[in-house]
């Protein structure tokens, strides 16, 4: 196959599918080059866990609870890191520890602190070795290539060392599709207003998202010239997108910036009068995400933050690790939604697309022929509490077949899992993986207060997703033929129209959507999983809502949807835009490149 294929004339424009453009491959390890010289310059941060857990889940809990004194009065940063950061005492006393090493620390936000020295003296403050590693892109690392030893304040406060690490275990959700088609065809492609009309979003002429600030955390940065390119093409100005750059953040590539565009694109096509900022990183380490997520809740400007990556929360417990257990890094980024939580951000990740079998065995990382087969995980930060884990299904629209009608209404969904003659998601021998809407029961996070008048499956855990929209299907390495219904999406990179597939399409246009309930109920909305739960149980006990759709065929290789209620493909079901925002006499979308939905 061509690195280009021509799919078809839309009035003056030639879409074209890239198929150099793929996501980076999961878990990367770093290749271990010689010792980091004593006098090497060595950077890093030190994230400080919050006090008062239970206190603070109480406060959260009271903050989404209608019937409470303090529902949605939001705290500003300032005033939760009063009451639940580290006390300046503790901070000092980090401060000095470190520095009788020779390592100084800067404190850059109330929960971080950077921190600089030469390798000997890292060394000797965390009793470990470093050497220098070197990724397959050709970015380099410093790697502590044992287990870090905190004493002294460091030990006591808990304190978590981020970003002397040689492995990134995060992905992104965006793939090529293999499956091109016509625009106009039932199973897409689709644009932003097809889907907008298909999920009854509320007509452009009612909500826009203007006043609300979307926030896209992604690595890669963004090519003006391409987001006028797509917004044109709908006859739609483009939306007011710029960009924070975050430790640097990553420049713009054709293939790096592949996902960031998908973001952009879909999420400023749902809300187009929102603000978009990119918090752009450098890549989806543990560290930089985690750099990412300190500055947007320290900015405190995102009313809603999508993120289109994720990673097994299987990936980083000992046993894939030699031993060492590195899932205090995701509950340290935990905890940093929960304090976007309490400052009312709503935080929106895609669930994955390897189904429910999202993890692979540890020999497979070790290039072992016939390494075994794909293990159930799911992915964070989907599975964190305090984020809303969007799914995903294959989407039908009515067709004509008349050339120029645009109408794309909707007419089904299913959620079948593609099998996979390859690992497309590790590049290894693994065998047994689906392309399918990532779902499971998690193995950190207790199941939450919003899924307890839930049956969700699992009585203890937290399970994903929460609700579902389109991802698509069909990617590169399917075995035999794919699912009639397989569908996907149109995006612009690289001055080329792309089709692509994935939980991260779904995800961005459910942002869009939260940034349009925003705009509806004039306040920011906090972890939007209290709503969305609510929503379903009234559903459920016969109040006529139609909120969600329910009883979508599917399954995604080890959990099978429901004829109605909640299931581990889908969640809730996919929603019906103006019933979500509790707003049925509301016009909806109509047809693309129409006034009501341009």
């Amino acid at each position: 196959m061509t690195p280009t294929m021509k799919l078809a004339a839309l009035g003056a424009a030639i879409l074209c599918l890239s198929t150099s453009s793929t996501p980076l491959l999961a878990a990367e390890k770093a290749a271990l080059q010689a010792r980091a010289a004593a006098t090497q310059q060595v950077g890093f941060d030190i994230y400080l866990p919050l006090q008062h857990r239970d206190q603070l889940e109480k406060d959260l809990a009271d903050l989404h609870n209608p019937s409470s004194g303090t529902y949605q009065k939001w705290l500003t940063p300032a005033q939760f890191n009063a009451r639940y950061g580290a006390s300046a005492s503790q901070v000092s006393a980090i401060k000095s520890q470190l520095a009788a090493y020779g390592l100084e620390a800067s404190v850059v936000t109330a929960h971080r602190l950077h921190v600089t020295g030469n390798a000997s003296s890292v060394e000797q403050a965390f009793s470990t070795v470093l050497k220098n590693g070197v990724y397959a892109s050709g970015k380099t690392a410093v790697v502590a290539t044992q287990p870090l030893t905190k004493t002294g304040a460091l030990a006591q406060t808990d304190a978590v060392v981020a970003g002397l690490s040689g492995t990134i275990r995060m992905r992104t959700h965006a793939h090529a599709t293999a499956l091109p088609q016509n625009r106009y065809s039932p199973t897409g492609g689709y644009f932003f207003d097809d889907l907008k009309q298909a999920y009854s979003y509320p007509s452009y002429l009612a909500y826009t998202g203007k006043g609300v600030t979307i926030g896209i955390l992604m690595s890669g940065d963004f090519n003006p010239p391409d987001m006028d390119k797509y917004f044109t093409h709908e006859k739609l100005a483009t939306p007011s997108f710029s960009t924070v750059q975050v430790d640097g953040g990553a420049p713009f590539d054709p293939n790096g910036s592949f996902e960031t565009h998908l973001d952009m694109q879909q999420s400023g096509g749902m809300a187009p009068k929102a603000k978009v900022i990119l918090y752009n990183i450098p890549d989806l380490s543990d560290q930089h995400i985690m750099d990412g997520l300190s500055q947007i809740i320290t900015d405190n400007k995102a009313d809603v933050v999508n993120m289109s990556f994720g990673g097994s929360e299987l990936l980083y417990t000992a046993d894939f690790n030699d031993g060492v257990d590195y899932t205090y890094l995701l509950k340290e980024e935990n905890d940093l939604y929960a304090q976007g939580s309490a400052q009312g951000i709503t935080f929106v990740a895609s669930s994955g697309d390897a189904g429910a079998l999202d993890a692979i065995p540890a020999a497979c990382f070790n290039n072992v022929p016939n390494c075994g087969t794909f293990l159930p995980s799911v992915e964070f930060p989907a599975s964190s509490p305090h984020v809303t884990g969007v799914g995903g299904t294959n989407l039908i629209t009515t067709y004509t077949g008349t050339a120029g009608d645009r109408n794309s209404k909707y007419v089904r969904e299913s959620a079948f899992a593609d099998p996979l003659s390859s690992d497309i998601f590790y590049g290894t021998s693994a065998t047994g993986g689906v392309w399918g809407s990532g779902g499971g029961d998690s193995i950190l996070f207790k199941k939450p207060l919003f899924q307890a008048l839930t049956d969700t499956g699992n009585k203890t855990y937290r399970t994903v997703p929460d609700l579902a929209l389109h991802m698509g299907g069909c990617p590169f390495g399917v075995i035999g033929t794919c699912n009639p219904d397989d569908s996907f999406d149109y995006e612009v990179i690289g001055n080329e129209y792309a089709g692509v597939i994935g939980t991260s399409a779904s995800a961005p246009d459910f942002a869009g959507l939260t940034a349009l309930a925003i705009q509806r109920f004039g306040t920011r909305v906090g972890n939007e999983n209290y709503y969305i739960y609510n929503l379903a149980l009234l559903q459920s006990a016969g109040l006529p809502l139609k909120v969600f759709r329910t009883g979508i065929p599917g399954n995604n290789g080890l959990y099978s949807t429901t004829p109605k209620g909640y299931n581990r493909v889908l969640g809730n079901g996919t929603v019906d835009g103006i019933n979500f925002l509790l707003a049925p006499f509301t016009p909806p979308a109509g047809t693309p490149q129409t006034p009501s939905n341009p």
